[in-house]
């Protein structure tokens, strides 16, 4: 039998890349055991919230047509709501993805007038147009098209909040205060729950009304709490990133309030109707396995992220976070200094994929995004970021967002990869 060095070799990996690799994975084993251990717990929190609403076989069986009495779909909620400490949860194929999570969630709790505050920066890209940030651009079905206000206040330098400029920023019309947990594209370090709970605190005790929600995209269960426990209105979030467990085909999740919840549901369906149809089809079983494997998947990922970090800071690049740093993501970024770097760990990442892995991943322009940008992830689910993928944006400061994995072995596999194609590509010294 070969032995898993003669593996790597016939997968394309040079010996000194298999040398430097193995070397900074040594040196991990207990940032490991840390997060097997925040797996664990937040296994035993999933498994209870099933128990506690017995689930049965009966369960992961579909509904048709108007998807009334689906006892499926209207159990899952509950897990949901019991995982993440809420009044409600509204979890449905119809969510088409996490961009639209947030949009039914704004439009379903805001009315013309309010107005709307992000306190993390500008959001991520495919949100600009649905809040209609751009003054110059005409965007139709926009919140502003729809008499909604908004205001930003950016983070400190530092990447904490800037609390003086939040007092100063709320006014009587403020209905929403809005959090990214992750960075997005951008180079700041994503939020921790403590201090996203130390934030909603402080807007609630200037108006303890205003609606705090928080696009919890990428960061379920890399913490033992989420954004809920520490007092979120509403945490929003898509199915295929970490609560789908690498086995949710598609959908999206927000658990909160009842009311904003409910206000989330006649926006995705119809006022009145609200949560009351939808039919799941077959999907409820995914939907039940993924949450089960959310944990065990979710630790995988940040298992690949420790390593991506710990590599590539050996090799010279500064990573955000720091292979040291605790986690509150699923995302590593390494700023790699150029456009012909991030092409080539794009296409180390998309070489190791099971799926499309012989493609070459090019730069495109991409709906939503003000640059081109280039995608590696040749994953099991369409466009799946809870999957082993890395994604760019080719502008300065030229970092690449590294994310996800089903087993820790197949993200090992894809960062060698990423430090092969650099080193082919005479862009890294061994």
């Amino acid at each position: 039998m070969d032995s898993i060095y003669d593996q790597y070799m016939s997968a394309g990996i040079s010996e000194k890349v298999y040398k430097l690799c193995e070397a900074e994975w040594d040196g991990l084993k207990e940032r490991f055991y840390e997060t097997d251990k925040i797996s664990e717990y937040n296994q035993i929190k999933v498994l209870s919230a099933m128990k506690k609403n017995k689930i049965s076989d009966a369960h992961l069986m579909g509904s048709t047509g108007y998807g009334y009495t689906d006892i499926g779909r209207d159990a899952l909620e509950a897990v949901y709501a019991d995982i993440f400490h809420t009044e409600d949860a509204l979890v449905r194929a119809q969510i088409t993805c996490g961009t639209h999570a947030l949009t039914i969630v704004l439009f379903g709790n805001l009315r013309p007038g309010d107005e709307l505050i992000y306190v993390t920066g500008k959001p991520y890209d495919t949100l600009h147009d649905i809040i209609g940030i751009d003054e110059d651009k005409e965007c139709p079905g926009s919140l502003k098209e729809y008499g909604i206000h908004y205001a930003q206040v950016d983070l400190l330098s530092d990447g904490h909040f800037d609390y003086d400029k939040i007092k100063e920023t709320i006014k009587d019309n403020t209905k929403i205060v809005a959090i990214q947990r992750s960075k997005g594209y951008d180079v700041r370090p994503s939020l921790s729950v403590d201090e996203i709970g130390e934030c909603i605190r402080f807007v609630k005790s200037i108006r303890s009304d205003i609606i705090c929600m928080v696009d919890n995209c990428y960061g379920e269960f890399v913490e033992t709490s989420e954004p809920s426990d520490v007092g979120a209105d509403m945490c929003v979030g898509s199915l295929i990133k970490n609560p789908g467990g690498g086995i949710a085909p598609m959908g999206g999740y927000v658990a909160g309030t009842k009311k904003c919840v409910e206000n989330a549901a006649f926006r995705l369906t119809t006022p009145a109707l609200g949560k009351e149809v939808g039919a799941s089809l077959n999907i409820n079983r995914s939907f039940y396995q993924g949450i089960f494997m959310a944990p065990h998947i979710t630790a995988n990922a940040v298992k690949g992220a420790l390593f991506a970090a710990k590599v590539y800071e050996k090799l010279g690049f500064k990573c955000i976070p720091g292979y040291s740093e605790k986690r509150h993501d699923i995302i590593q970024s390494v700023l790699l200094g150029s456009a012909r770097a991030v092409i080539a760990f794009c296409e180390g990442i998309q070489s190791a994929a099971p799926v499309d892995g012989y493609v070459m991943p090019v730069p495109g322009d991409m709906p939503g995004y003000g640059c081109d940008v280039i995608m590696a992830a040749g994953t099991f689910v369409s466009g799946s970021s809870i999957e082993l993928s890395a994604d760019a944006p080719i502008s300065p400061p030229y970092a690449v967002y590294f994310q996800g994995g089903l087993t820790w072995q197949h993200v090992k596999y894809g960062i060698m990869m990423s430090v092969q194609k650099l080193y082919e590509k005479n862009l890294i010294d061994l």
